[in-house]
């Protein structure tokens, strides 16, 4: 139904990037060369980094929560998306769940380390 809907409104594709905060550089570059290599495309990535300190999550019981919001944002890009981008060469819990997340959509996912994919 959704793609139906995305398809009736003339929406491009979307692109989610996923992965660890800890390459956010990675990502941001990915969302740049993702963007460049077929226009016309969305490119969406985390927005936060939440391993870095901000006023906004200084509160751990504020963070927690943030936190929760966040992964079920995420976990919404991902419902949007027609394909998710894995970065970096680690992946640890919560990438490996948007994983599945995305899998059990049917969503085609792409590494840029192949060899990090749990399911390889």
């Amino acid at each position: 139904m959704l793609a139906e809907a995305k398809k009736q409104l003339k929406l491009p594709d979307i692109v989610v990037i996923c992965g660890s905060t800890r390459f956010m550089a990675e990502m941001a570059e990915a969302e740049l060369r993702e963007t460049a290599a077929r226009p016309g495309r969305i490119v969406v990535k985390p927005g936060c980094d939440m391993k870095s300190s901000h006023a906004l999550w200084a509160d751990p019981v504020e963070a927690e929560a943030l936190k929760v919001r966040l992964d079920e944002l995420h976990r919404s890009k991902i419902l949007l998306a027609d394909e998710v981008l894995v970065v970096g060469d680690y992946i640890g819990d919560s990438t490996r769940s948007e994983i599945a997340y995305a899998r059990s959509l049917g969503r085609p996912v792409r590494f840029t380390h192949p060899e990090v994919d749990p399911d390889a």
